[in-house]
């Protein structure tokens, strides 16, 4: 299916495309939404993770109560109620006093199911991941929770055994092995619908080492490439070309 934007660069054209990866997301999240539960997706900058989460989430039941949150510094506890009372768009001032505040978000977390995806969780701090416990342990609140993060996710959560020991699910994104490459970048985008699978392997050994954000920045200066010189197709000249822009 045609991506509604691309994430990471303004590439007309481009597909999501139903990676192995992708596919084994789409069946964890649902399964934890399902089950209210909390999980983990984690791996390195650029390989799929969070393009994969909102894809699936945008696929599940109409009315799902979906919140986004994302932190880029170690919060406290406060700054996470902060966020939480933005995100579910709650009136008026925040409350001033952590008791009332807690008991706030308590009480509108109770009111039907809602799904949280947090990103960029290998930011958080102990004191943020057990706020999260926090909430979710409460009997009445009826939360699922994605934490979506690089590499260090993992460590960091673990660091928290109360809130690692309720994971449900755990997945772990890694780079596009030689052989998905040649099945999914053909799909991908088409410019590389017609390219020889020699080339693909090429591009892939020398600039994109089986990440999709790599494969993102590439396919971008090879558009312009093929518009400019009305080449038909991507060969090595155009892709050594590419390799230059990209340094």
């Amino acid at each position: 299916m045609t991506a509604p934007t691309y994430q990471y660069a303004d590439l007309p054209d481009a597909c999501v495309v139903a990676t192995r990866a992708l596919l084994i997301a789409r069946e964890n999240i649902g399964d934890t939404v399902a089950a209210r539960a909390m999980m983990c997706i984690h791996g390195g900058a650029g390989f799929g993770k969070t393009l994969a989460v909102n894809t699936c989430l945008r696929e599940l039941e109409p009315g799902e109560d979906i919140h986004k949150i994302t932190f880029r510094a170690r919060p406290t506890a406060r700054a996470v109620r902060y966020e939480l009372f933005t995100a579910l768009g709650l009136p008026g001032e925040p409350p001033r006093h952590p008791s009332e505040f807690d008991r706030l978000l308590k009480t509108t977390l109770a009111e039907r199911p809602r799904t949280f995806l947090v990103d960029e969780a290998q930011w958080l701090s102990g004191e943020a991941f057990e706020y999260f416990r926090y909430l979710w342990d409460e009997p009445a609140t009826q939360l699922a929770i994605i934490f979506v993060g690089g590499e260090g996710c993992h460590t960091v959560l673990h660091r928290e055994p109360m809130l690692s020991s309720r994971i449900f699910i755990w997945q772990h994104f890694t780079r596009l092995t030689p052989n998905e490459v040649l099945e999914v970048v053909p799909l991908f985008h088409p410019i590389w619908q017609d390219t020889d699978p020699g080339d693909i392997t090429f591009a892939d050994e020398h600039a994109a080492h089986g990440n999709f954000r790599n494969w993102a920045r590439l396919t971008a200066p090879l558009r312009t490439a093929l518009a400019r010189t009305g080449r038909a197709r991507v060969d090595r000249e155009v892709l050594r070309w590419a390799f230059s822009r990209l340094g």
